[in-house]
């Protein structure tokens, strides 16, 4: 019996301390609504948004926000190569060519292969990365076939921030030295060590500033490499090559123009013959008689 005074008393305990927390909470998100509702009257505001769904955007904003700083921070290089089958390369060229040109895109080289079994055009896109996977899953819409479809990604971050820092302690130390040419070197002998220095800084800052800007352009823009081709019925090669009417007259009137010149040159060879002959001629023809 006592026993079960005691729980008794114990789940009443419980129930009556989760009862007084709650109301508290109650109580309490109350005066918050009541304080808010108060400061707005004060100040004139209406209220748009509860302070809630103000926080969650601020929240929402800051994770974007940062999100973007780190998307800026990573340096990745994003290549991809493609080899699909068309039903015509011509067609499936210009469209892949309108499709990279809508996107800010451009053609960085072409190759164009025509036998006879296939037709065949290569070539090299540039893209900026954002429009990176929109351009490709554009021109694979183009295929019939995707023989296959590769894509590779290269961070250089490491590298990026590597050589950035040092270019700045570069830069740094470029410009103490040239303060020291300026202020501090009296000798000539000083003038010519800083100046040396100064040289074999400027072209490390410059192989660095390469650098960076060889990897900001692959970064910036990505890269894809197209093939696109299509199958030909193949032909039977003629055994013996026959020379059309046309061809014929053509080579005729070659060979009778190069005879009259071949002729006309012959004079110029044989002029002292031909003078010879004219003075025999009179000879015996005129003075002789």
């Amino acid at each position: 019996m006592k026993t079960n005074i005691l729980k008794l008393i114990g789940n009443t305990i419980v129930i009556g301390g989760i009862l007084l927390s709650f109301s508290c909470s109650q109580a309490e998100e109350g005066y918050t609504n009541m304080s808010e509702d108060i400061v707005m009257k004060e100040t004139g505001e209406t209220p748009s948004l509860n302070a809630l769904e103000i926080k969650n955007e601020a929240e929402i904003t800051d994770i974007d926000d940062k999100k973007e700083v780190i998307k800026e921070s990573i340096k990745i290089i994003k290549n991809a190569s493609c080899r699909i089958k068309v039903e015509s390369v011509e067609k499936a060229t210009r469209a892949s060519k309108k499709i990279a040109a809508r996107f800010n895109g451009y053609i960085a080289d072409e190759r164009f292969m025509n036998t006879n079994y296939s037709k065949e055009n290569r070539f090299t896109i540039r893209v900026p990365r954002d429009n990176f996977d929109m351009v490709l899953d554009s021109i694979c819409g183009l295929a019939q076939f995707i023989d296959h479809k590769n894509i590779s990604t290269v961070d250089v971050t490491e590298e990026y921030v590597d050589i950035s820092s040092r270019l700045k302690t570069k830069l740094e130390v470029k410009e103490r030295y040239e303060t020291i040419l300026r202020t501090k070197a009296k000798s000539v002998e000083d003038v010519l060590l800083a100046e040396d220095k100064l040289r074999e800084l400027q072209e490390e800052i410059e192989a660095a500033q390469g650098r960076l800007n060889y990897m900001s352009n692959k970064v910036s823009y990505s890269t894809i490499q197209l093939d696109i081709y299509e199958t030909v019925v193949p032909k039977d090669e003629p055994q013996k090559y026959v020379k059309s009417f046309t061809d014929k007259a053509t080579d005729g009137l070659s060979f009778g123009w190069n005879l009259l010149q071949n002729l006309f040159l012959i004079l110029f060879y044989v002029w002292p013959l031909l003078l010879l002959g004219t003075v025999v001629f009179i000879y015996f023809k005129w003075i002789r008689k």
